[in-house]
């Protein structure tokens, strides 16, 4: 695996998405999670979902849905992360966290979470952070876990059925709420 050096990530800068980005922030998403390319890093759901993670309806509705925001990380003139971030009521929701594959392992990721969680206490004041992660990604919620997110054992359903976020490829996919208090 083709991975980057911290050297690689050090100059980077962020800023909110706009519309015009969406035909790069699409392919970005899935190259994090969904078909071969994914597999290059280690964030892939490629063994437990196939199809698509977004599109470009989702991606956009983030960008201008009032109280939500996408992340974009740009290293140069590129596009090379983004992650979510929505006030819902007393906390703010992280997700559609993507990274390219061949820079992950590098640090950038866990850069990309402290501003994040920086930004949500700055702009909205709020001291909590929430995202749902699918249980069966054991790997991915220990990343989670050291970075001060826990587990709440609070369930809900994957979609099955709806092809939007994607074709699973096992029966038992459930969403997990991770917590992180911002104080």
């Amino acid at each position: 695996m083709d991975t980057a050096t911290p050297q690689d990530t050090d100059r980077i800068a962020y800023r909110d998405a706009v519309e015009d980005d969406v035909p790069v922030l699409v392919p970005l998403v899935e190259s994090a999670y969904r078909g071969d390319s994914s597999r290059g890093g280690w964030t892939t759901e490629a063994d437990i979902l196939q199809g698509q993670r977004t599109d470009e309806e989702g991606v956009r509705a983030v960008i201008t849905t009032p109280g939500s925001r996408l992340m974009v990380v740009e290293r140069g003139d590129e596009i090379v992360a983004c992650c979510q971030l929505e006030l819902r009521g007393e906390a703010a929701y992280f997700g559609m966290f993507a990274v390219r594959p061949e820079l992950q392992g590098a640090g950038l990721g866990r850069r990309i979470i402290e501003e994040a969680e920086r930004r949500v206490r700055e702009t909205w004041g709020v001291d909590e952070m929430h995202m749902t992660v699918i249980s069966v990604r054991e790997e991915l919620i220990s990343w989670y876990e050291r970075r001060g997110y826990r587990r709440t054992g609070r369930m809900t359903p994957f979609p099955y059925g709806d092809e939007r976020f994607g074709v699973p490829q096992r029966d038992d996919l459930q969403f997990e709420l991770l917590v992180k208090p911002l104080v």
